[in-house]
């Protein structure tokens, strides 16, 4: 899925499209990297390619399929407490079974928000009452900060590579 980038529309159709295209951003920081590049440990933290996208689906599911849908964890597709869990990557997970797990999670998302309007609001313990605005505004900051991440590890992992094919 390739997001054009919009500039002008409704406020809806310019926070999803930003958000979509922070998805496709955190996806292209690991595309193409082998299995065991995506899960190579360049800081202290459990932060790699693949455990960012881990961690993003979960939080596709936290927001998205249990605040919500109120859907109970058995009930979402996947991994959905909110606690350093959400980065763990099995061993036989591909980057791209991560990848169409994000982006499973990532459309489970849409169709979820596509149910309420921006000012739709729930009370959350953690956070006080929050719209589906806050929501899909909040995703879009989550995402950018780890496609950020992501970027810097790409670029670690990357150069390397350059380095023996220039020389």
């Amino acid at each position: 899925m390739s997001t054009n980038r919009i500039t002008n529309g409704t406020e809806r159709a310019l926070i999803e499209n930003v958000l979509d295209r922070n998805r496709e951003a955190l996806i292209e920081t690991a595309r193409g990297l082998s299995d065991a590049d995506a899960r190579r440990r360049l800081v202290s933290s459990l932060t790699t390619p693949i455990s960012l996208l881990k961690h993003a689906a979960a939080a596709e599911r936290i927001w998205f399929q249990r605040f919500w849908a109120e859907l109970d964890e058995a009930e979402c597709d996947g991994y959905s407490r909110r606690d350093v869990g959400t980065f763990a990557v099995d061993d036989d997970e591909s980057v791209e079974d991560v990848i169409a797990e994000f982006q499973r999670a990532s459309q489970t998302s849409r169709d979820i928000a596509s149910r309420f309007d921006l000012d739709d609001a729930k009370d959350f313990p953690d956070e006080g009452t929050v719209s589906m605005r806050w929501t899909l505004l909040a995703m879009i900051q989550e995402l950018a900060r780890h496609a950020g991440h992501g970027d810097i590890l790409r670029e670690q992992i990357d150069k390397p590579i350059l380095a023996q094919k220039n020389s």
